[in-house]
């Protein structure tokens, strides 16, 4: 229960909004402008067997706080919980930008994640409680994801040219006047809509224990699936599924349950929930393996595939333009998602199909499809869920929407990985057998040597263009993979009642 929701005035709304927009912004530019700094960084400061914990140890404290504080938030209000994100968010900066080895960087993005988990927590949930009509918050959400779209297509960018021209600290100390004016404008303009009843409320430690174990083991199982012992992944796998089942247990009983259970009862949540891992498993699968299509099959440069890869973030803020301007016309809006997936499906089976010979106009128009079927989906799938949930859930529900697409993201990733070096490795056996190169198999078994140039592999263009093809095979059934996830999204969005978007929805409404 909150507090009487008054409308704002347009100036209120705007500073309100441009509030959020800043303290989202600070973990969306840090996540896209630290890759391109990363091998100065390892250059500087050694440990080059910490490389992936930069990403890692991010990943693990964000996805892990972001249902926590998102609970949290429907206990105690959101608007704190943004300025001590912002205020972590911004120290955990200067430590980075500060760190004299790696180890210290390590614990810095680590202590970013938490930031960053608090804020996506936190933030989003503010969306709704600023605009109770639906219509109102369709527009600024769009606003939000342009925002996101033009913070993804310059911040590669943007960290070369930081690192390049002022060393890869000021990747780090970027952060610092950005995350003050984003604490000024969320301390002077965010509204806070305090909950009625706040008392008699037991924080559930136990049930943000084991939501650390299953996902915290998960993160790290997909990050180590294929370069660790068997025996390690079967151990994480099983604590992740021991830890998910003491989870269900422990909360069916709690009072203050995190993930309470009167939530999932509710049959349009579960399936919102299910289809959110979906569309984030096809999404980062996507951002994570086209780039490798492009460049280790295609033969691009990194320029040149950049040149396509950049679109799909921007497509994915003209789908969700045009999603916003007629998803409220609509008697059931169902169908855009419907159409998402469906744009989705096709444009993963014509990526799979078209072949390393396809032009770059061909490749091009695919990757919009791609990006336009996402504009259609994720912002939907967003307000669909806090039209759905109880306010008193509001929190809980749009954080776990968040943090469901990335567990979809590395369930998906780490499948894809897992395939496509298997596959890869099968093709390549097979044609360098056929073509009596095996003695020359070891040079090209790492997918990794085909984005360097050819004579980086010893300057042989006729294996090179089996290694290209065996690796254009193998991940082009992994995006069939991803195809087939998008026929079981379909199989499970028409088991969805119609959404109604109304002036007042239920979620905002006072309760």
């Amino acid at each position: 229960m909150t507090t009487q929701v008054s409308a704002l005035s347009f100036r209120q709304a705007l500073l309100a909004m441009l509030g959020i927009s800043l303290v989202l912004m600070l973990s969306a530019l840090d996540q896209t402008v630290i890759g391109n700094a990363l091998p100065s960084i390892v250059a500087e400061l050694q440990g080059f067997e910490l490389y992936a914990w930069v990403a890692t140890g991010y990943l693990l404290t964000s996805i892990v706080t972001i249902p926590v504080f998102g609970r949290l938030g429907d206990y105690y209000g959101r608007k704190p919980f943004v300025i001590a994100a912002t205020i972590v968010f911004t120290l955990a900066s200067l430590v980075c930008a500060l760190a004299n080895d790696m180890l210290v960087l390590v614990i810095g993005r680590a202590l970013q994640g938490v930031g960053g988990g608090m804020l996506i927590g936190t933030a989003f949930a503010c969306i709704p409680e600023l605009f109770p009509d639906t219509r109102q918050r369709l527009r600024w959400q769009m606003m939000l994801s342009a925002l996101f779209s033009v913070v993804n297509a310059i911040g590669p960018g943007l960290g070369g040219f930081l690192t390049e021209a002022y060393g890869w600290r000021s990747v780090f100390y970027l952060n610092l006047p950005l995350g003050c004016l984003a604490l000024f404008f969320a301390w002077r303009y965010l509204p806070y809509y305090r909950p009625v009843q706040v008392t008699g409320i037991r924080l559930d430690w136990p049930g943000a224990l084991l939501i650390a174990l299953a996902l915290g083991s998960l993160q790290l199982g997909a990050e180590w699936m294929g370069h660790s012992s068997t025996a390690l992944s079967a151990t994480l796998g099983l604590i992740c599924l021991l830890s998910v089942a003491a989870l269900w247990f422990w909360e069916r009983r709690c009072k203050s349950a995190l993930l309470p259970p009167a939530m999932f009862a509710v049959p349009s949540l579960r399936i919102l929930f299910l289809l959110s891992m979906l569309a984030g498993a096809i999404m980062f699968t996507l951002l994570f393996y086209l780039p490798l299509l492009l460049q280790g099959s295609y033969g691009y440069s990194p320029k040149d595939a950049g040149l396509l890869i950049t679109p799909l973030a921007l497509s994915i803020t003209l789908g969700a333009i045009v999603n916003s301007r007629i998803v409220t016309r609509l008697r059931n809006p169902n169908l855009l998602p419907l159409a998402g997936f469906v744009a989705l499906l096709m444009a993963c089976v014509g990526l799979s199909l078209v072949g390393r010979q396809a032009s770059f106009n061909t490749l091009l128009m695919l990757i919009l499809l791609a990006g336009v079927g996402l504009g259609f989906i994720l912002l939907n799938l967003t307000v669909f869920t806090q039209t759905q949930a109880e306010r008193q859930f509001l929190g809980i529900a749009t954080a776990l929407t968040q943090s469901l697409r990335l567990v979809g993201g590395l369930l998906g990733t780490a499948a894809m990985g897992v395939l496509v070096n298997l596959l890869y490795v099968s093709h390549l056996n097979r044609v360098f057998l056929a073509a009596g190169q095996e003695g020359e198999l070891a040079r090209y078994i790492d997918p990794q040597v085909l984005l360097n140039s050819t004579p980086a592999v010893g300057g042989n263009h006729q294996l090179l263009e089996l290694a290209r093809d065996a690796l254009a095979r193998s991940v082009g059934v992994g995006l069939l993979m991803c195809a087939g996830l998008g026929v079981i999204a379909l199989l499970i969005l028409v088991r969805l009642a119609p959404v109604k978007l109304l002036a007042a929805t239920q979620s905002t409404a006072s309760k």
